[in-house]
């Protein structure tokens, strides 16, 4: 059983989508590529690949790497009606195991998204050098979760999971989440990868309380299996959540933050 188990289905509706700039940052990447590859490892429902897909050309092509099975189907069913000519497949596995099919398999672009925390980062980026091109980057993205947005309604409503769920942070059925014990930076400079470059790329999201009550099914900290009660709690959330909206709007400003690293000495 994975952390996200039985969830796609939510995740894919109700997770956030990449922000515009970060859609042209990564496909700049993969621009002097005639049938770039890109490797998304953690990929979930598909959202790396999904907003990349109007951005790159006819012959590119996407391997997407999860634990979970259930999530890469939904990531299927997502992009076929979209992928024209440009092909996907996907590998049920950790992403330290993916292990490349094909002869001379190289990735032009290797991007985790939201993930990064739950890997063995060190073995993840030791695969990445193995199986990335010379030019390849390696994107580790994320812009937190409702439960580290600071704002008056998110408090809130972490104050309603924590008063069902106790004071953690729940990661799935498996207990409690521990934050990394050491920066993404500070990983990335130990590795192949160690020429870094950050961006930071301002958003500003609107919601619905019901749009949120949906995202939660989908969290690691919040999933419907974890709650005694799970329908008082979302008529409890439903209810905190319309209390705080403005028009039937909840605003989430933060921070979509890219780590873009590379071998040293290389370039696009």
């Amino acid at each position: 059983m994975t952390l996200f188990d039985s969830v796609d289905q939510h995740y894919a509706r109700h997770r956030p989508g990449l922000p515009d700039e970060v859609v042209q940052l990564l496909a700049t990447e993969l621009a002097v590529v005639d049938g770039p590859r890109l490797l998304d490892l953690g990929a979930g429902t598909g959202q790396v690949a999904l907003a990349l897909l109007p951005a790159l050309p006819p012959a590119a092509h996407f391997d997407l790497v999860d634990q979970d099975e259930g999530m890469l189907r939904t990531a299927l069913d997502e992009l076929r009606p979209h992928l024209g000519k440009r092909t996907a497949t996907v590998h049920v596995g950790r992403a330290e195991q993916f292990t490349p099919t094909q002869p001379g398999y190289e990735a032009d672009l290797i991007t985790c998204c939201r993930a990064f925390h739950w890997m063995d980062r060190p073995a993840v980026l030791a695969m990445a050098d193995r199986v990335a091109a010379p030019h390849a980057a390696v994107a580790i993205m994320g812009d937190g979760s409702l439960w580290t947005h600071e704002a008056e309604w998110t408090a809130a409503l972490k104050g309603l999971i924590q008063a069902h769920l106790g004071e953690e942070r729940r990661a799935g059925t498996t207990g409690a989440y521990r934050e990394p014990g050491r920066h993404y930076e500070d990983d990335l400079v130990d590795s192949a990868f160690s020429d870094l470059t950050e961006h930071r790329v301002p958003f500003t999201r609107a919601w619905t309380p019901r749009g949120v009550v949906g995202y939660l099914r989908s969290t690691s900290f919040a999933r419907p299996d974890l709650f005694t009660d799970h329908r008082r709690f979302e008529e409890q959330a439903q209810a905190l959540l319309q209390q705080h909206a403005q028009d039937g709007v909840l605003h989430e400003d933060g921070v979509f933050l890219v780590l873009l690293a590379r071998r040293p000495g290389t370039s696009r």
